[in-house]
């Protein structure tokens, strides 16, 4: 841990927001195209319920909404971490392996959509993300 903030720890925080961006570029060609398909007004998409009953596939939207849900906490302990000057080679393993999960997570739904896998994704991710915190908390407090 040093007195600088560390900068390699950033580069999956920059990884996690172009998948978002990738998600985000596969919901639109998801949702244009269906909504050509079936002639959807965009009016007629006002609302969450429209969506739901209108649209068959909202496998990307689903991710879409899921990468601002535990990722917010990815996102707020890298900037910590950053902060902190914590980038030796543990956290910026935990932190990959956070962004390497979560893109799986992301492949998986957005494709084939296999609950299980997607479930084993996720929850892999998440563990990976609490040793992160706890990694974080434990140098904070001896520093």
């Amino acid at each position: 841990m040093g007195s600088a903030p560390a900068t390699a720890i950033l580069w999956p925080a920059v990884a996690m927001a172009g998948l978002t961006f990738l998600v985000w570029i596969r919901l639109y060609h998801l949702r244009l195209g269906e909504m050509a398909r079936k002639r959807i007004d965009a009016q007629a998409l006002a609302g969450s319920a429209d969506a739901a009953r209108l649209l068959s596939d909202t496998r990307a939207s689903d991710n879409f909404c899921n990468l601002f849900e535990v990722p917010v906490l990815f996102y707020a302990g890298v900037l910590v971490a950053a902060q902190l000057g914590i980038d030796d080679r543990a956290q910026l393993a935990l932190a990959w392996g956070f962004v390497g999960l979560r893109a799986v997570h992301s492949l998986v739904q957005c494709t084939v959509n296999h609950v299980m896998i997607r479930f084993v994704a996720y929850a892999l991710a998440t563990l990976v993300l609490m040793a992160f915190w706890a990694r974080t908390a434990w140098l904070l407090w001896l520093a």
